[in-house]
């Protein structure tokens, strides 16, 4: 070999070996590693926070990524973050999924990609007992509270309402009940469990039936994964046809827990939802 060609591929081999790593996938990565990286809350129950016996991570969202792993039979490795970087430990690439009750808006659709829903979280409207029999119309110009920069305070603007912010729900919740605001906004699964604590205040409150906004929970994923999110949706499709799903559900935050969330939705493309995302 003469020099010159020696010198060409010592050019090319670089360039080759870059394009070889361009059209490696993520899943292909996991599959050859045999390890699922899945990140969840290093703290936020039910999802994932730690035992206080055995400090180990435990909690719906962990139960999930052990499924998960199963299904796509590799094992699993946790990732502990924060609600702060959930979008940026996969936007990054340290960790390969994101099971940290995860809802869909349309910032997020454009950081990352999202799985099919697993279930769909709603945003609800608490209101004092006396107002339990009217509509979300009724609360149109009213004022409403809600834990700021939350999809709680964008579904009040969506509803029509006058947003009363505050730093934490327990502020937003308090504005309630001193009559600051004529409602509270929280997900379902916070407001059955506020409902049931005021109620041994001796406070009566209500949920309006109407959800102010709809919030498919899925999967996070980098953006430009096909095959990894075609694995996942596969997977979770399984897990739901399977009863996996339900069972975790149930374990955590079921008609038998301080929840009492009954899961409605199955396993179903984003597509299909008929909703219109928050920001």
């Amino acid at each position: 070999m003469t020099m010159k060609r020696y010198s060409y591929f010592a050019l090319a081999l670089p360039m080759l070996m870059a394009m070889t790593s361009a059209k490696a996938d993520l899943l292909s990565d996991i599959t050859s590693r045999g390890e699922l990286k899945c990140a969840v809350y290093s703290d936020v129950p039910p999802f994932s926070s730690p035992d206080p016996q055995t400090r180990q991570l435990v909690g719906m969202d962990v139960d999930l990524c052990n499924a998960l792993a199963k299904q796509m039979g590799v094992k699993l490795q946790l990732m502990p973050t924060s609600v702060e970087a959930r979008i940026a430990v996969i936007a990054t690439g340290r960790a390969d999924v994101l099971v940290a009750n995860l809802a869909y808006t349309k910032t997020r659709g454009n950081q990352i990609q999202f799985s099919d829903p697993y279930y769909v979280a709603k945003e609800m409207l608490l209101v004092k007992e006396a107002n339990a029999g009217k509509t979300l119309a009724d609360f149109k110009g009213k004022r409403i509270s809600a834990t700021k920069g939350t999809t709680s305070e964008q579904s009040i603007v969506l509803k029509g309402g006058k947003p009363v912010t505050f730093q934490d729900a327990a502020s937003a919740f308090l504005a309630l009940q001193q009559n600051k605001a004529v409602g509270f906004v929280t997900n379902t699964m916070t407001g059955i469990k506020m409902i049931s604590q005021a109620k041994k205040d001796g406070i009566n409150l209500a949920m309006i039936p109407e959800p102010m906004a709809l919030e498919p929970i899925g999967v996070g994923m980098k953006r430009g994964e096909p095959q990894l999110l075609a694995s996942v949706n596969s997977s979770l499709k399984a897990m739901d046809d399977n009863g996996t799903i339900d069972k975790i559900w149930d374990t955590w935050i079921g008609p038998n827990t301080e929840y009492k969330m009954v899961r409605e939705e199955r396993v179903q493309p984003l597509a299909s939802l008929k909703f219109e995302p928050l920001e």
